[in-house]
């Protein structure tokens, strides 16, 4: 065999591996790691060779997400894997959903998002509890006419649609109706 022929049998096998350094994709070794890395992600150390060189990648971009993180942004962390090891398989797979759907939303939508989320954080607890007995008493019916109404309220409608809102201070408190419904 001429070595041209075996050049071009040998360029198509070397292909993929070219393609994957240059991607940056390929694996890093234990010891490749800066010092850094190798403490924030010791728990994978026994495993880190096995681990696909995506997921290599992402834990080491989350290694150095920590070492800018403050103390109370760490403690937050730890307490959100806290309670991400407690929940059950089927939790964590709605979970990751629900965050597949806020990824697939427009800046503006999530960004609104987490204004909700910090102005209910921010509540007292005794009222985040009212709050969550009153959506988990609504019938299925009850919760979609409440998402309807402030999608089209473009989510200002404060404390299921009571008060006024930290998007609008200048809306006017409304009086409840029976049933503690708002209807339009």
């Amino acid at each position: 065999m001429t070595p041209i022929r075996r050049l071009f049998l040998i360029l198509p096998l070397l292909w993929p591996a070219q393609l994957w350094a240059a991607n940056g994709d390929a694996p890093a070794a234990w010891n490749q790691l800066s010092p850094q890395e190798q403490q924030i992600l010791k728990p994978m150390q026994d495993r880190w060779d096995s681990l696909p060189p995506d997921r290599q990648q992402r834990l080491r971009e989350g290694a150095k997400r920590w070492q800018t993180m403050s103390p109370e942004q760490r403690a937050q962390v730890r307490e959100r894997f806290a309670r991400w090891q407690k929940m059950s398989p089927e939790q964590r797979e709605k979970a990751r959903q629900r965050y597949e759907r806020f990824r697939h939303l427009p800046p503006e939508q999530q960004e609104r998002l987490r204004r909700r989320m910090e102005w209910y954080r921010n509540l007292p607890p005794e009222r985040r509890a009212e709050l969550r007995q009153r959506w988990q008493s609504m019938t299925p019916e009850q919760r979609q006419q409440f998402r309807q109404r402030h999608q089209r309220n473009n989510g200002a409608a404060n404390e299921f649609g009571r008060g006024p809102s930290p998007e609008r201070p200048d809306r006017p408190e409304r009086p409840e109706r029976p049933g503690g419904m708002m209807q339009r």
